[in-house]
């Protein structure tokens, strides 16, 4: 199988590759290594494999770019697992035209390419922002979607509607994925758990915006691809339905407060706390309903954070002493 994976130096995208690689696939890997965090800590993540896959540097907003990516396989490509986009609800207020044309004109011209190549498996990476502020918990797809409050949230619901439409009007099998807050070795350096990690090991005080009663569910990265490769999975079934919709999460709604006491204790020591007020654009809390990806992904996530904190922690050190963090 021939797999285009956008992103696929970051986070989510290099343990992608891997696992795919490990089940026999062929990879592209389509990511424009930019300066949103070092890019010296995307091409580490893709050191242990960058013989075995073909990497096309560019920018998802440049069609070319594009077409190349999808022709750099001999015999085209199987599917599409896009993971790419800009990343972040507060950079995301700052700067929406830049999130706008790089996650929904990204996308587009993504799917165009599929339209064009007779690619008919396409795995979206959505997020569990697109719930906004639910007052119903956990979150289910099902649930009406009436309002996001930040253009990140915005961009992938966008996302989600254009998954729809071609899958609708092209009969391309779209999969859109609700990541719930995704951790674990190679999280992105400006994410909470990274970001405490080092402020604590530095002994600098942590911003903790509000009382530290938010909550997020917390979910593993190793978790995370297994829900990947179900999706992509179930994107060749062609008795499932054409356009579909799943929670990816942990099932492990955590307070703010809590995390910050595991990190604390992965890496004995305290956090001196900076009170901030809260932010605008954050959900108070995510909680995901993942009993669908459980039926029809046969997704299972299995770390909890007691245990999965101190795995990131053991990796984060590692690469601090190599001076990538």
């Amino acid at each position: 199988m021939n797999v285009l994976v956008t992103g696929g130096a970051g986070f989510i995208g290099s343990h992608t590759v891997e696992r795919l690689l490990s089940e026999g696939a062929r990879v592209v890997v389509l990511d424009n290594f930019n300066d949103y965090y070092d890019p010296a800590i995307k091409r580490e993540n893709l050191r242990a494999v960058r013989d075995q896959v073909t990497v096309i540097e560019g920018d998802l907003r440049d069609p070319s770019v594009v077409e190349q990516a999808f022709t750099a396989l001999e015999g085209g490509l199987d599917a599409v697992i896009h993971l790419a986009a800009r990343a972040g609800v507060r950079p995301s207020i700052e700067q929406p035209e830049l999130y706008i044309d790089t996650n929904i004109k990204g996308t587009f011209y993504l799917l165009e390419a599929c339209k064009r190549h007779g690619v008919k498996r396409f795995v979206f990476a959505s997020s569990s922002s697109v719930y906004g502020v639910n007052k119903k918990v956990p979150f289910a797809e099902e649930d009406p979607i009436l309002q996001t409050i930040s253009p990140y949230a915005m961009t992938k619901m966008a996302g989600e509607q254009m998954c729809s439409n071609y899958s609708a009007l092209v009969g391309i099998h779209t999969v859109c994925l609700r990541f719930f807050t995704v951790y674990g070795p190679r999280q992105r350096p400006d994410l909470a758990i990274s970001k405490f990690t080092r402020l604590i090991h530095e002994d600098q005080p942590i911003d903790r915006y509000g009382k530290g009663d938010t909550a997020r569910d917390y979910t593993f990265i190793s978790d995370i691809v297994d829900g990947i490769l179900g999706a992509l999975a179930y994107s060749a079934d062609e008795a499932a339905p054409k356009c579909s919709i799943f929670n990816l999460g942990g099932s492990q709604t955590v307070k703010l407060n809590e995390l910050i006491e595991v990190i604390e204790n992965s890496l004995g020591k305290k956090a001196e706390i900076n009170e901030m007020p809260e932010q605008p654009g954050d959900v108070p809390l995510t909680s995901a309903d993942v009993s669908k990806a459980a039926k029809l992904l046969n997704f299972k996530p299995t770390t909890h954070i007691d245990s999965g904190i101190p795995r990131f922690v053991e990796w984060w050190l590692n690469m601090r002493s190599k001076g990538l963090r």
